[in-house]
């Protein structure tokens, strides 16, 4: 039988962190895009996270990946769990608020369950993730509103490009799994955003152009984007993803959301609708379905009781 990968407490601390400087990522973004395009903004991103995290990495003594294998999975990584993501949500986020996009990353959760069910035996999808995932798809289709299937508009397009995001963060999770997980990971997230910087450069270069920012202020966002919640954070990332397994690790959606919540509220004077705490907690009831440890305690209490 196939053990299946479960959260251990360490991994519940390191999600806890992660959560923590990944929520401050929206707002650093909404600053860094008062000046900067968002593929701008995922340039920076990308080059300065990886110059961080080789620096560190050759600093422990690391050694750079020489084979030509290794490097098409770091730009396969990069694609999908930087470039195509990051890309998304800045845009996104010029035309909804970063407590909703935040709201609706968690539902990273929720697709990466069903890929991971889709490729690894040991994350089989069983009814309790079943039902984790219906509750998950009920809160984004109540955050974004049925106004919003209804007639499109740069907020319904902002909605759609973050939930395409989070597709990608889905698909990343195995790709990284497969590709990635017997690297160390200071080296893997390194060569991930190089992967990702390297395919950003013609990008910009082709559509936006060149920008660089023009106060203190923006390059404090984009410092704080760049040097904490990509380099810092993604060190863990890959050690929670080796620890606990694709599907696990994207529970950090989870605990981000709150975060981000009471920064744009409080920062930039965000305020939602109703209808996004509600499909908020319809997705936190999902998710926690999806960790299991309530869902244990319910259903093993009722055996023990009859």
């Amino acid at each position: 039988m196939i053990d299946q990968k479960t959260m251990s407490t360490r991994a519940w601390a390191e999600l806890f962190l992660l959560a923590s400087i990944w929520g401050g990522s929206f707002l650093s973004t909404h600053i860094a895009l008062e000046e900067l395009g968002p593929l701008n903004v995922v340039m920076y991103r990308t080059g300065i996270g990886a110059a961080l995290l080789w620096t560190w990495a050759l600093m422990r003594g690391r050694s750079v990946p020489t084979s030509a294998g290794v490097w098409l999975a770091f730009l396969g990584m990069g694609l999908l769990n930087n470039v195509i993501p990051f890309s998304l949500l800045s845009w996104g986020q010029l035309h909804i608020a970063s407590g909703l996009t935040s709201i609706l990353n968690a539902a990273t959760a929720v697709f990466g369950t069903l890929t991971a069910a889709l490729i690894f035996a040991d994350e089989r999808l069983s009814v309790r993730k079943l039902v984790g995932v219906g509750f998950g798809f009920m809160g984004v289709a109540t955050a974004i509103g049925l106004s919003s299937l209804t007639h499109f508009d740069l907020t319904s397009l902002g909605q759609i490009a973050v939930i395409g995001a989070t597709i990608s963060y889905a698909f990343a999770g195995p790709f990284g799994r497969i590709n990635l997980s017997e690297l160390n990971p200071e080296v893997a997230a390194a060569g991930m955003l190089t992967g990702a910087f390297l395919i950003m450069l013609p990008v910009v270069g082709l559509t936006e152009g060149y920008m660089a920012p023009q106060t203190a202020h923006v390059w404090g966002g984009i410092a704080y984007l760049s040097l904490i919640a990509t380099g810092v954070a993604y060190a863990f990332y890959y050690r929670v993803l080796k620890m606990a397994g694709s599907g696990n690790v994207l529970l950090v959606t989870l605990l981000v959301a709150p975060v981000a919540i009471v920064l744009g509220a409080v920062v930039l004077g965000e305020q939602l609708q109703p209808r996004a705490y509600a499909g908020f907690a319809l997705l936190a009831i999902g998710l926690m379905i999806l960790d299991g440890r309530l869902w244990r305690r319910v259903f093993d209490r009722k055996a023990t009781a009859g």
